[in-house]
């Protein structure tokens, strides 16, 4: 990537000194880092139970009723396996070997995304330019929603408190029909020009994209009646679709987060990488061990940000460090006591920017 702002380097680096007491956090603890047996289960748990419910939707039941609360709960789990296993795994924190945090990251192909393209749209762009308009391909939702003062306004933005959450359902199928196509054309996600695909990359591309729709569309409507994979497969995608696009959004695009400009000049932005991080993110519901547990961390977003290689069942406690480094250092810690909480500020703050 070329071009792209510029953090700036501090002294006394906060980052620098939080990865010290982060790690040793972890040395007197006499721990890994990775998830472990505890993310092995998880991801057993969602994968088996998602299977599961597929295959006695497909060959043992005609009943429509029961096919579509099906489909509903698919839908949940399929934003499960992207929170838990997809996540970990493209971030290298499910297990300390590898081979398995590839396999996991790679179980989005079957589920009609891109492991490829997900890996530069989010672990290289989103995670280094949080926040930062016309960079982080996340607050791109242009004409229909205005995420971000830096972004035009058009009358329809008025309405987008109201409508948004038709829009979000749409993600996941804007996203595995739609986006990754457009990206993979372009050769670029935003302004950003990705690395040049190998033969390899090409064939995973294509065949994933494929087997996805052997899978999930031929079969369905050979086993079912087109009609009906129809109804299922839109209710699974739109509950999919709004589940990851809430959680994504209560992170980032809140009352209190920031939407940081590059220096005109210089290109550079105002802060150190790790204040950037703190400023352009929001935690939510972290007493609530069933949303943490669901979410895989990721209502523990600033840790996330901070601490991407670090499995998400560590991130109740080195949470503690992290507020800790912010009150030492005067930086804003934000967090949302509940879910709902978060979810109205997300909407008070949308509602103000259509304004």
């Amino acid at each position: 990537m070329t071009g792209h702002p510029k953090f700036i380097n501090t002294l006394p680096s906060f980052h620098a000194e939080l990865k010290s007491r982060i790690s040793l956090y972890f040395d007197k603890k006499g721990i890994s880092t990775a998830g472990g047996i505890h993310s092995y289960f998880k991801s057993f748990v969602f994968l088996a139970t998602f299977f599961g419910i597929y295959t006695f939707i497909l060959f043992f039941t005609n009943i429509l009723f029961l096919q579509i609360i099906l489909s509903v709960i698919l839908g949940f789990l399929i934003a499960c396996i992207g929170f838990n296993v997809v996540h970990d795994g493209a971030h290298g924190s499910l297990s300390k070997k590898k081979s398995l945090n590839t396999l996991a990251a790679f179980t989005l192909n079957i589920f009609g995304g891109s492991h490829y393209m997900w890996n530069v749209k989010h672990n290289i762009i989103h995670h280094s330019f949080t926040n930062v308009d016309g960079i982080d391909d996340d607050l791109e939702l242009s004409p229909f929603m205005r995420l971000c003062k830096a972004q035009k306004i058009n009358k329809l933005h008025k309405y987008q408190h109201i409508y948004f959450w038709a829009l979000y359902s749409f993600l996941y199928l804007f996203w595995i029909l739609v986006s990754d196509y457009i990206k993979y054309f372009k050769g670029k996600i935003g302004e950003f020009s990705y690395k040049k695909m190998s033969a390899y990359d090409h064939f995973i591309f294509w065949g994933f994209k494929a087997f996805h729709l052997l899978i999930f569309v031929a079969l369905p409507i050979l086993t079912m009646s087109f009609l009906t994979w129809l109804i299922c497969f839109l209710v699974y995608s739109l509950v999919a679709g709004l589940v990851l696009s809430i959680v994504f959004q209560l992170a980032h695009t809140v009352e209190h987060t920031h939407f940081p400009i590059p220096n005109k000049i210089t290109g550079n932005m105002e802060d150190e990488w790790a204040i950037h991080q703190l400023k352009t993110t929001a935690n939510f519901a972290t007493n609530n061990k069933l949303i943490s547990w669901f979410l895989g961390g990721l209502n523990f977003q600033i840790e996330h940000h901070l601490f991407p290689k670090i499995s998400h069942i560590h991130y109740p406690e080195i949470s503690k460090i992290v507020k800790q480094m912010c009150n030492e250092y005067g930086v804003e810690y934000i967090e949302y006591k509940r879910m709902r909480n978060a979810l109205a500020s997300h909407i008070s703050y949308i509602k103000n920017l259509g304004r």
